[in-house]
């Protein structure tokens, strides 16, 4: 059985950092991309950010193109998502999936339960 849990998530001011991490589990990590998405309230979710198999290659969202960057440690199942100069429109649910690499919800299939990222003003 997959499962990815992520964690990091929290309270930061504009201008600010933090670092998501997602630990999977249930099948051989390095076969696969991860992806991370976001849901802010009211919105549908968007993608963000995604790297293949072995890192070599990434793929981000214009909106945060430059902020953030997604990273993996496949000797640790875990993959990253550093956040760096946070606004508040980043605010929302962050998501990790598994899957293909892609910028579409349908080329993942496992999803995590989520990791909340509030930014203030």
């Amino acid at each position: 059985q997959v499962q990815l849990v992520e964690s990091g998530g929290g309270l930061v001011q504009a201008g600010g950092s933090l670092r998501l991490s997602c630990a999977a589990s249930g099948r051989t990590f390095s076969n696969y991309a991860m992806g991370w998405f976001r849901q802010a309230p009211g919105k549908e979710r968007e993608f963000v950010a995604t790297i293949n198999w072995s890192g070599g290659s990434t793929f981000y969202a214009d909106s945060v193109k430059g902020r953030f960057t997604i990273s993996r440690d496949n000797a640790k199942n875990t993959v990253y998502l550093q956040m760096n100069s946070l606004k508040p429109e980043d605010t929302a649910v962050y998501y990790c999936a598994q899957g293909r690499f892609g910028a579409f919800d349908y080329a993942y299939d496992y999803w995590g339960q989520g990791t909340q990222v509030t930014v203030s003003s």
